[in-house]
């Protein structure tokens, strides 16, 4: 399987996976090393890659072309945020993110 096969597949079922639910996650330094660890080890399967090979995750990253996905979950939680506080105030998404209780 190519290059491009592989980043397709990495694409459509690890990434999704790993950011379900992102944009309304608050993440502590064990979730985004949690995150990176799964990204890696998805990475380095398809590169045939091991651990003793003493590759480093920048150079794993290079070679597949992807970014780090804990920078990929900040930068869409961002856009998210930007989304919705552009939203008509009686949507419940800015309803909810305004609320201040009592």
């Amino acid at each position: 399987m190519n290059k491009e096969t592989k980043l397709r597949i990495h694409n459509i079922t690890a990434k999704a996976a790993l950011k379900f639910g992102s944009e309304v996650w608050v993440l502590k330094k064990r979730e985004e090393q949690r995150l990176e660890a799964t990204q890696m080890k998805f990475l380095r399967h398809l590169l045939g890659i091991t651990k003793l090979d003493k590759e480093k995750n920048q150079c794993v990253r290079q070679k597949m072309g992807v970014q780090n996905i804990v920078k990929e979950i900040k930068q869409y939680q961002k856009k998210r945020l930007q989304h919705v506080q552009r939203m008509d105030t009686n949507r419940l998404p800015k309803q909810a993110l305004q609320y201040k209780p009592k």
